[in-house]
């Protein structure tokens, strides 16, 4: 199946060049696509916003936004937001690797059963993402550097959109997709996989989940989720299993948004499509930059990752 993948330029970045435009594009990103083989009427616009927060470390967030035409006629949207912890490394690998593995995993056909081969894919990328980093840990560069590469993981949203008609959804740790329907309600496509809501499960690996007052509830006192890529210290105690869902979105759906937890921390997933689907005919970008801004506004001081994709 990899042969039958072809990668459509249809990005067109924002917020201009300058001087330091390598260093821009680390801290902000922002830009826009859209479908070249919509279904019918509906016709299917991108636009994604990304900035740095206001916290210790540089901008450890990373996406995906594109659409891929296939040699059948089929076309894929793809869309994902992964979000760092103790580093980028974890997260930029998935961007690179997690949705080709999806598309190409070796054991299942997607087309076949799509919900298994996202799950195998899921665990076959987080194996490699561990073996990468005992390599890097076994390389050397100082203690210090090596814990940090233990610790490192990444929370994953994938949005996986199908001739403009079916979404395939999955999701480990905190970032979300949200969809907004026909009559404007909000209805969250994934899972957030917090450890008290998964405590049992932590704990039947030997694991332990504090509640620190004035701290979120973290796994063995470190993670504030149950499920990540990498993370090998405590892989032992958490899962990268995904949540999956399908959704055919037929003419019932008006956007989808998918945002790391810098925005939900500050904003209900109904403000937010509120938000986004202020302006009805409006650019998707616009949408996305709306939702930063106002999360900004709000006091969040994360790294925010925003995509909006509209269905129109």
């Amino acid at each position: 199946m990899a042969s039958s993948l072809q990668q459509l330029n249809v990005g067109e970045e924002g917020s201009g060049g300058g001087e330091q435009a390598a260093q821009a594009q680390a801290v902000r990103e922002t830009g826009r696509g859209k479908s070249r083989a919509s279904s019918g009427s509906r016709k299917v616009t991108y636009g994604f916003h990304l900035v740095e927060g206001r916290m210790p470390h540089g901008m450890e967030d990373r996406h995906v936004a594109e659409f891929r035409q296939l040699d059948d006629g089929n076309e894929v949207g793809l869309f994902a937001v992964f979000d760092g912890h103790s580093g980028a490394d974890v997260a930029t690998y998935l961007s690179e690797h997690l949705f080709d593995n999806i598309l190409n995993e070796p054991d299942l056909d997607f087309w076949t059963d799509p919900m298994e081969s996202i799950r195998r894919a899921y665990h076959r990328t987080d194996q490699k993402v561990l073996k990468m980093k005992k390599s890097d840990d076994d390389g050397g560069g100082g203690e210090g550097r090596k814990g940090r590469r233990q610790r490192g993981g990444s929370t994953a949203v994938t949005v996986i959109l199908i001739n403009g008609e079916t979404l395939v959804v999955a999701n480990v740790g905190d970032s979300r997709a949200v969809l907004r329907d026909a009559a404007g309600a909000a209805r969250q496509l994934s899972v957030d996989h917090e450890p008290l809501r998964e405590r049992s499960a932590v704990e039947s690996r030997g694991g332990f989940v504090t509640e620190i007052h004035g701290d979120v509830p973290r796994v063995d006192a470190q993670l504030a989720m149950s499920r990540a890529f990498g993370d090998g210290a405590i892989k032992e105690h958490i899962s990268s299993d995904p949540d999956v869902c399908i959704e055919d979105v037929g003419e019932g759906a008006e956007l989808v948004v998918l945002a790391s937890d810098g925005l939900w921390k500050v904003m209900s997933n109904q403000e937010a499509v509120d938000e986004a689907g202020r302006e009805a005919a409006g650019d998707a970008r616009d949408a996305a930059v709306r939702l930063v801004d106002e999360a900004v506004r709000r006091g969040s001081k994360d790294d925010i990752s925003c995509i909006v994709v509209r269905l129109h």
